[in-house]
């Protein structure tokens, strides 16, 4: 038995709306839409044009036919904010906006970090939405607000008229207890902010509601969880990699790890599907590379990559976590700074100083990892658009020492496929049920380390 389901996935620079053809034995995916992800600037704030991204979303579905169930995947932490009578109060903020500089300090006033970490299990990033609500508090649009959902949430809300909080997504906020996997209410209270702007959390595979007679099931609707569900590993030993804009870095686990180390090490335990922990750090990720390459002028990614590898390793390796190179804008030249290049210094050099960065960024994040876990790794998969990057590949088997699985590229959208069609009855089992698909299906690289 086979049956088509549509996957809308939302990137920080794309949307697409992808149909997968889902049988026991069998995924085809077809691209039914794409559309552009462009941030807007007003004034001071830089926001998502959601309107834009809803109409992208609208014409892929009618692009999709007739599908059995439709499933939402995007970005983490940011929000749109409802008001009395349903509607939403102004376009969602970019994470990437400077409005929480200095918040972190301020709410580390309020609550230690250390407390917040033991009740969230959360990386410390200066965006988590935290740290957005509480930049935003004070505003006319925060004092009428009714609801808060996050951007997954807010898309199937205006498909159904449904709302709710999908769990993978809501752990990447700081404000969900990772223990009981519900928002945490006397943290929620301490930081003065108010409760009933939280809707109930629901769970992947749930039933969200019909648009225009489709079912509306809810999927690991943080993109990352959905990635993880698409890894296509063969046993419990693995580590992974989801790299795009950003790399996910990390282990899937049945528990929680919160010790002072773990926060020291700045790891977070986000929420996965069927109840695991996606035990993970934020690395920087092709970022860099992909603004780099716009500065550039869009050159041939495949040329580039190529000239890059035919440069020296570098012996001193750039910190892609800095924050310096967290905003748009001048890359290439944050970039020779800190490497400590001439001004002059070729994209060809420019690339491999990110590349290499970026493979033992990978490597100390999986080691750290293991030690802080427990957990012994066989293998490292690395998932999403860097799949597709032979020299990042090579470079992180070399770093870590292990075979990297590269592939599926289209990780993301599978995994929501997948959750979807399990919800559907087309597949049956756990997440192992559901990766023995993708083995079965999917064109995987192995890497040796050299």
């Amino acid at each position: 038995m086979t049956k088509d389901f549509a996957a809308v996935d939302l990137g920080a620079s794309s949307g697409r709306v992808m149909v997968g053809r889902v049988g026991p034995s069998e995924i085809k995916l077809t691209e039914a839409h794409r559309f552009r992800n462009e941030p807007v600037r007003t004034n001071r704030t830089l926001y998502w044009d959601i309107l834009g991204l809803y109409r992208g979303v609208l014409e892929g579905l009618k692009k999709a036919g007739p599908v059995e169930s439709i499933g939402i995947d995007s970005w983490a932490v940011d929000y749109g904010l409802i008001d009395a009578i349903g509607e939403l109060l102004g376009n969602p903020v970019h994470y990437r906006d400077a409005r929480t500089d200095g918040v972190p300090e301020r709410v580390a006033e309020v609550i230690a970090d250390e407390r917040l970490y033991e009740i969230t299990g959360l990386q410390k990033l200066p965006f988590n939405t935290i740290y957005q609500l509480a930049a935003a508090k004070k505003s006319p649009q925060y004092e009428v607000a009714r609801q808060l959902l996050l951007i997954p949430d807010l898309l199937a809300y205006w498909l159904t008229g449904e709302s709710g909080a999908e769990y993978t997504n809501a752990s990447t906020t700081e404000l969900v207890d990772v223990r009981t996997r519900e928002w945490s209410s006397p943290l929620i209270e301490k930081l003065g902010l108010r409760p009933s702007l939280f809707p109930a959390i629901r769970h992947p595979g749930s039933v969200i509601g019909d648009f225009g007679g489709t079912r509306v099931v809810a999927v690991g609707s943080h993109d990352t969880a959905s990635a993880v569900v698409g890894v296509p590993a063969a046993g419990d030993n693995f580590a992974y990699i989801s790299c795009g804009t950003w790399s996910l870095v990390g282990l899937e686990l049945n528990e929680p790890v919160l010790s002072a180390a773990s926060r020291a090490a700045n790891f977070t335990n986000e929420g996965g599907v069927d109840g695991t922990i996606r035990y993970l750090r934020n690395v920087m990720g092709l970022w860099p590379l992909q603004e780099c390459m716009r500065e550039w002028g869009s050159p041939d990614i495949v040329e580039l990559l190529r000239a890059a590898s035919r440069e020296k390793p570098f012996a001193h390796v750039v910190d892609l976590d800095d924050p310096v190179f967290l905003p748009p804008g001048d890359m290439a030249g944050r970039l020779v700074k800190a490497a400590g290049l001439p001004s002059d210094a070729s994209p060809a050099l420019l690339t491999r100083c990110i590349v290499d960065s970026l493979a033992r960024a990978h490597k100390r994040a999986i080691e750290q990892a293991q030690e802080l876990s427990g957990k012994h790794v066989d293998a490292v998969h690395i998932v999403g658009g860097g799949a597709r990057n032979e020299l990042l590949c090579q470079l992180t088997a070399d770093a870590c020492g292990l075979p990297v699985l590269a592939g599926p590229v289209e990780a993301t959208a599978l995994g929501n496929l997948l959750v979807q069609a399990r919800a559907a009855g087309v597949i049956e089992g756990d997440l192992t049920a559901l990766r023995a698909v993708l083995r079965k299906t999917q064109q995987i690289v192995r890497y040796e380390p050299r």
